[in-house]
């Protein structure tokens, strides 16, 4: 059992932020690399990118937006539960290294979680970070003081410009892709339309770009095949050959159609849960 130690509302209630008890996950966990939980033994394996891991703890930090079943009973567990099982760390750490030029980290949504622990690394390789993050209005936006301490500037934009810039994150991005200083990379995770038109930005100034990807996962050992993606015309599984592969080579059409493969039966499956009937459908984050 995996104890929360501490739990934390945001983004008016749709966004959880647990710090769990997991003293070996914690000293092994790298930026970019993630974890599989469980919140019992009949409910789903989810994968979430650790926002942060504190070795003289032995705690690490999950965000995640709560969506369907799994999400849903992962918010219904209080600070001193527990999490029936915590799997990790998995996945390829980000290659981390002091580069000359700006490193770009772009996150959207919860997808500023993800960013958070690579924009810590790549600060304390000696990089000059700057972070540009969104989300559609101020309420629902996360972790600004931690992007804040992770960066030498951080950016931040809202859909309906109700904070910050008024805009798209590509909207700023491009200010930087076309200024006067060199950009090394851009990393970026967030929703899968906006990686997309991320990547696509950055291949016409032929800037190296990562994306995390958010693919569905089950047992993240690279046995099942669930979470393939094309990568450059090759398959590729996310639980071991990613999460973090090159933007400019994602199939994008293929990735985002197997996302939404399974949306009716997690659509039921949330329903069923609210409504406190017995959930015979397994997928539903």
């Amino acid at each position: 059992m995996y104890k929360i130690v501490k739990r934390r509302e945001m983004a008016q209630g749709t966004v959880v932020l647990n710090e769990i008890e997991a003293p070996l996950i914690a000293r092994k966990a790298r930026p970019g690399q993630f974890v599989i939980l469980r919140a019992n033994e009949t409910g789903e394996r989810v994968p979430l990118t650790m926002a942060e891991a504190n070795a003289d703890q032995g705690r690490i930090t999950v965000i995640y937006q709560v969506v369907g079943k799994s999400t849903k009973l992962f918010r219904d567990l209080d600070e001193g539960q527990a999490y029936l099982d915590v799997v990790g760390p998995l996945g390829r750490p980000t290659h981390i290294e002091k580069r000359p030029g700006l490193a770009l980290v772009v996150g959207g949504g919860t997808g500023v979680a993800v960013v958070h622990n690579i924009a810590k690394g790549f600060k304390a390789a000696g990089n000059r970070v700057i972070s540009i993050i969104g989300a559609r209005t101020r309420d629902l936006l996360i972790m600004e003081d931690m992007m804040a301490a992770a960066s030498e500037k951080l950016e931040v934009c809202t859909d309906d410009g109700s904070y910050g810039h008024h805009g798209f994150v590509t909207n700023v991005l491009k200010d930087y892709l076309e200024g006067r200083e060199k950009v090394s990379e851009v990393i970026c995770a967030g929703p899968a339309p906006m990686m997309r038109f991320v990547a696509k930005m950055t291949a016409g100034y032929n800037i190296p770009t990562l994306v995390s990807l958010n693919a569905i996962m089950i047992d993240a050992t690279g046995m099942c095949g669930c979470c393939r993606v094309s990568i450059g015309g090759r398959t590729r599984f996310t639980c071991v050959d990613g999460p973090e592969f090159d933007g400019h080579q994602v199939d994008w059409d293929e990735f985002m159609q197997r996302l939404t493969a399974y949306k009716p039966q997690e659509f039921i499956s949330a329903e069923q849960y609210d409504a406190g009937h017995p959930c015979k459908i397994g997928r539903g984050r």
